[in-house]
């Protein structure tokens, strides 16, 4: 299921997103009631993936050629809040595909 690199962008890609959406719950937690622990582990995931998402992207722009548009679309998604999610939705699904049947 996760064999080529456009796969696992996809997983990651959707996790980095998650991770980024959970702060909507942990930063509240963290300066409304001084809850700190769940903003810190929330946090450290979404670095460890931040990073991972970065690594994974880059290898894909330089593996499939994208053109600058691609590769720019795919890095700014990272820090953009749904931005992975409409990048999986309306180009890695597609280059997916495109892998499978090419």
């Amino acid at each position: 299921m996760l064999g080529t690199p456009i796969q696992r962008l996809r997983v990651i890609a959707i996790l980095e997103g998650i991770s980024y959406l959970l702060f909507a719950i942990t930063m509240p937690l963290k300066y409304g009631y001084d809850i700190r622990e769940p903003n810190m582990y929330v946090g450290m995931a979404h670095g460890y993936l931040f990073v991972l998402y970065i690594v994974l992207a880059i290898y894909a722009i330089i593996r499939y050629r994208w053109n600058f548009r691609q590769s720019a679309l795919t890095l700014v998604a990272s820090i953009i809040p749904f931005g992975t999610f409409y990048a999986d939705h309306v180009f890695f699904k597609k280059v997916a595909a495109d892998k499978k049947v090419g």
